[in-house]
């Protein structure tokens, strides 16, 4: 059977020139912030950006239905490539998260965050009528566990937490029934209250040592302050010291949380304390209002769909870039545990740019095809 191309004849009109800005604004300010914490990742922040928007243009034009014909491949690579990661990844503080490439290196679980919703966009469409059937239920389950085992042995809790938050979102927004959720939540309230009970206590069986502290230091702050609790509280003065318009990009106040290395890679995990100081309030609430109107206008071109998989696409890319965002301004403000996941397009990060505009560039590609109101 001869494959439809993978590419249509689009209108302009039809463009989302409103997100691209969005996007390209706060990729911006991020490359600012970025080289204001470490002027070294500055250039190399750049080549992402410009690597992201080519890539993103060309996903754009990519007709996403012809690409959803290779979903299984899709699913295949994102699987392999975190087994790879396990074999032949390089380890950094203890955990296995990379691959070196040589001239850089690759992240795979921030690629599959971007896959997997493809994967499941397919997935969810083919079992549209069907999708509260128990057998249905229990694969979408089983294809979810495998990736997410993969990236919790990595370790990286952080990250399989953003995934399966992702993940729910997709089914969810597939047709889940009411019901089930409800049940699903009446089960793991109590599990999450038990989970965390025996999680704090000593010589648990769940997480790693430095999971632990982690918790305890977001429940014990004080007695933790020189310890794992120290970032967080650095972050939380760093931000409040910017008052409303920060002491300004690359500033050599010998107090600040980059000058006085009071915060571990402020580039990546902890970039919003950079923006908190040195761009104060208004600098803060730019970037959130940013990433706001970026998940909102990808909701909006979801809304407008031919059909549920690019629904699912849009509503999943959007999701991914709310989800982080909270997680990462959240552990900046001290509102949860430390954990470290990069505030999409501001931390430093390729692999994390680069996938998050390819995520982009498929839901332009959406919006390239509107569904058609009579």
């Amino acid at each position: 059977m001869r494959l439809p191309r993978f590419t249509k004849q689009y209108h302009l009109k039809d463009y989302k020139f409103t997100l691209v800005f969005l996007v390209l604004a706060l990729s911006t300010l991020g490359v600012l912030v970025v080289g204001s914490a470490r002027d070294i990742y500055q250039s190399r922040q750049i080549i992402g950006v410009i690597i992201g928007l080519v890539a993103m243009l060309v996903v754009s034009l990519m007709d996403y239905k012809w690409v959803l014909n290779f979903y299984w491949l899709i699913y295949g690579v994102a699987v392999v490539s975190l087994g790879l990661v396990l074999i032949i990844g390089q380890e950094v503080n203890g955990a296995t998260r990379w691959i070196n490439l040589g001239f850089t290196t690759f992240q795979p679980s921030e690629l599959a965050k971007i896959l997997l919703i493809l994967f499941f966009a397919k997935f969810l469409m083919q079992h549209e009528e069907d999708l509260n059937d128990k057998w249905t239920l229990i694969r979408y389950a089983v294809l979810c566990g495998i990736p997410l085992a993969l990236i919790i042995v990595e370790p990286n809790l952080s990250t399989t937490i953003c995934t399966a938050l992702v993940l729910c979102l997709l089914i969810y927004i597939g047709g889940l029934d009411y019901r089930f959720i409800i049940r699903t939540f009446l089960i793991l309230i109590p599990v999450a209250v038990i989970f965390l009970s025996i999680a704090v206590q000593p010589n648990q069986p769940f997480l790693k040592d430095y999971q632990q502290k982690r918790i305890l230091a977001f429940i014990e702050p004080e007695k933790y302050a020189s310890d794992e609790a120290y970032q967080q509280n650095n972050s939380v003065m760093a931000i409040g010291s910017g008052q409303l318009t920060g002491k300004g990009l690359d500033n050599n106040t010998t107090t600040s949380v980059k000058n006085g290395n009071f915060i571990s890679e402020p580039q990546t995990d902890f970039i919003f304390a950079i923006v908190g100081e040195e761009l104060g309030f208004v600098g803060s609430c730019l970037v959130i209002a940013l990433l706001l109107l970026i998940v909102i206008q990808c909701i909006l071109i979801g809304i407008r769909a031919q059909n549920l998989a690019g629904r699912i696409i849009c509503c999943g890319v959007g999701g991914l870039i709310g989800i982080q965002s909270f997680i990462n301004i959240a552990v900046a403000t001290k509102m949860i545990p430390n954990t470290g996941v990069p505030l999409p397009f501001v931390s430093y990060g390729l692999t994390s740019l680069v996938s998050l505009y390819i995520g982009i560039g498929f839901v332009l590609n959406v919006g390239l095809q509107p569904k058609k109101y009579q």
